[in-house]
């Protein structure tokens, strides 16, 4: 696919020694998508790996056609790796007549060709109850004997702590999550860390804009490090940096599985208390780390390519969720 050609070369040759599989995917004189398969992939185990960035109506489409591809030329399996699911945070009613936009895509995936997917973000959990067939990676369970998978756990987790612990002095480190809805995931860090654990309230007046923050723990002389699933235009993020700081942090970081950092979101984190922002690569970060000295990648390619071998050979996933494969 060619939404993240550099994260596909991760997976494929650096961790599992293949080579990418042979395909062609063009555009008509009216911006139609066209998809050509140059090998053959007949009784197949075949990945498809892209994810929701860039021109991502594209991406989707292009994901879409080569599943329903691969499916007529009578793959084995097919299971799409989607490290950040298009559409991810459509995923409720929150006013009257708004659609429900990541069940249509979940749909849109299951009838191109019953397709499994592996993601990392346990922030896109809501999708799934919209993928009526698939399997859960947090419970191994074989929906309708189809064998196709889900993965609803953050596979980006392990990758973090082991960041954290080479990084820093855990000693002296408490964990930070910018909003209640993401203390689920900043415990389990810290709980697997133990460290300390501190959150935000916050009170927001429209989408993306912060009213007001609430710091609730001690940081103290901490080095805090805050994490996100995902890190759009970085506003809550500059705004806890600057809580924290206030509240007298030593040292500041974020760590975010998307890096998403749309709009001005690279002046923000540029001119922010924070130290670094450590994002993984489920994005392409090139462009971003070199208009901003403060981006930091961590590489998940080997961590998705260990999943994608264990899953091919009927191996447990489960071990990804507590330790990296290298």
């Amino acid at each position: 696919m060619s939404a993240h050609c550099s994260l596909m070369r991760a997976c494929s040759f650096s961790s599992l020694g293949l080579s990418l599989a042979k395909a062609e995917v063009t555009k008509s004189g009216i911006g139609e998508t066209q998809v050509c398969i140059a090998e053959s992939v007949r009784e197949n185990d075949v990945y498809i790996i892209n994810t929701g960035c860039g021109a991502v109506n594209t991406a989707l489409m292009e994901l879409c056609i080569m599943i329903h591809a691969c499916k007529i030329a009578s793959a084995k399996r097919i299971t799409a790796v989607v490290p950040l699911f298009p559409y991810a945070r459509q995923d409720k009613k929150d006013k009257s007549r708004a659609p429900i936009t990541a069940k249509l895509v979940a749909n849109m995936l299951q009838k191109s060709g019953y397709p499994g997917v592996l993601r990392c973000s346990r922030g896109q959990v809501g999708v799934f109850p919209f993928c009526t067939g698939f399997i859960s990676f947090d419970h191994l369970t074989v929906v309708h004997g189809r064998p196709v998978l889900v993965g609803c756990s953050l596979f980006a987790e392990p990758s973090s702590i082991l960041y954290i612990r080479t990084h820093f002095d855990v000693k002296n480190v408490v964990i930070v999550s910018p909003d209640a809805g993401g203390a689920k995931r900043a415990t389990s860090i810290a709980d697997r860390l133990g460290v300390d654990f501190a959150l935000f309230h916050k009170e927001r007046k429209k989408a993306n804009a912060v009213s007001r923050m609430v710091l609730v723990g001690h940081v103290k002389e901490k080095v805090a490090i805050l994490v996100d699933d995902m890190a759009d235009t970085c506003g809550t993020l500059c705004l806890a940096a600057q809580h924290l700081a206030e509240a007298g942090a030593s040292r500041i970081y974020a760590i975010v599985t998307h890096g998403i950092l749309s709009g001005n979101a690279l002046k923000n984190v540029e001119e922010s208390a924070l130290e670094k922002l450590i994002v993984t690569n489920t994005l392409p970060q090139s462009d971003n780390q070199a208009n901003c000295s403060k981006i930091e990648v961590i590489d998940i390619g080997p961590v998705l390519g260990e999943v994608i071998r264990r899953s091919h050979y009927g191996e447990s996933v489960s071990k990804l969720f507590h330790e990296v494969p290298y």
